[in-house]
This record gives structure tokens, sequence and C-alpha cells, in this order.
């Protein structure tokens, strides 16, 4: 195809629509309420979540993994521009991992060397593994979806970035539910959980937000 060409064609094709951040955050939640929704109706919230929510710890469980969707959410619109650049942005999203992390060498030092291995495992390693992961996909792909309206330099960054948000989120939401308060178990398991998910938004964003 000639120069001249391409450039007609590519001036007659209709713009893409602008990536609107608000709208972006609103179609994610959908997507993550419709399996999250499913998710607690079938299987529950746990019964003393009020009370549980006033203990630090226990409300550490759902509020780090938020703050970590949140400020991950925001770093993904950021880098939907080309000229963009990581720099001081990261810095919210690793003091939530600082801060698990110290949270949980707490209490590995606290526990005696015999039961660090069942607090770590607890008894839903499996189960919370899975759910999160699982409910972390539908936003995370309508989230690719609508980056591809932006214009990403780093596809594979920018898709992990989005799928730690969408881990993060979906981790504070299925904490409604799992009544494991061990910040050995739910830091392991809840951060593998929204590792994985980064580790696939990598992945389908170098693929799908390349240009």
């Amino acid at each position: 195809m000639r120069t001249e060409d391409l450039i007609s064609r590519l001036v007659a094709e209709p713009p893409r629509p602008p990536l609107r951040a608000a709208a972006m955050a609103l179609a994610m939640l959908v997507a993550l309420a419709l399996p999250l929704g499913w998710f607690l109706g079938s299987m529950g919230m746990r019964p003393d979540l009020e009370a549980a929510l006033l203990a630090p710890v226990t409300a550490a469980k759902s509020l780090l993994p938020f703050v970590l969707g949140a400020t991950s959410f925001a770093l993904a619109l950021h880098l939907a521009r080309p000229e963009a650049r990581v720099g001081r942005r990261l810095v919210p999203a690793a003091l939530v991992g600082l801060a698990a992390l110290g949270l949980w060498l707490g209490f590995w030092v606290q526990t005696p060397t015999q039961a660090l291995g069942a607090a770590i495992r607890g008894s839903t390693q499996v189960k919370c593994l899975t759910t999160i992961t699982l409910m972390s996909l539908p936003p995370l792909a309508v989230g690719l979806l609508m980056l591809r309206r932006g214009a990403s330099s780093a596809p594979a960054l920018s898709g992990a970035v989005l799928g730690l948000a969408c881990g993060g989120m979906a981790a504070a939401g299925y904490a409604l539910h799992c009544t494991e308060d061990n910040p050995l178990f739910y830091v392991t398991w809840y951060g593998a959980a929204i590792l994985a998910a980064g580790g696939i938004g990598a992945l389908l964003g170098w693929r799908l937000l390349r240009w």
C-alpha cells in the first residue's frame, strides 16, 4: 500500500472514543460486581463481619487490597498515555506492599515455629487463591478492552498494573466472606492471587495493548 493511500485510509476511519476514567471505573466495577455478587450470594458473608472489621488486623485484610486496587487503577490510567513514566506514581502501591510485608513479618516473629506452617496454609488456601484470581478476570478483560483506546508505550506493564488493580479489588471483596484473619494466611494467599492477576494482565496487555 502506498503511503498516500495509507494516510487517506487512516483519515477516513472514525476516531476511537476517548478513554474516560469514570466510564472505565464504572464498567470494571460492574464486571467485578457480577461474579462477586454471585459468590457472596451463594457462599455468604462472614456472620461476624461488623465486629470483625473493628479489629485493625482484620480490617487490613480488606483495606490493604482495596487501596492497592485504587492506586494501581490510577497508575494504569496514567500509563495509557504514550509519554507516561512510572516514577513516583508507583510509591502508593509500593507502600501498600511494604505495609502488607511488615504485617506478615510481625506475625511471623510472634508465631511459634511449630505453628508457622499451619498458620500460613490455613484451611481455605485453594479456595482463596482460585476465587480471587477468577473474580479478577472479568474486570481485567473489560479494563484491557477500554485501555485499547489509549496508547501505552509499555503494554505489558500497563496490563500488569491493571491486573494488580483487579486482583486487589477482588481480594477486598472476597475478604467480606473470608474468616481467616491471620496475616500469615491472607497476605500470603491474597498476595499470590493478586500477583497471579498481575501476571495474566501482563501477558494479555502485551498482546492487546501493542500499537
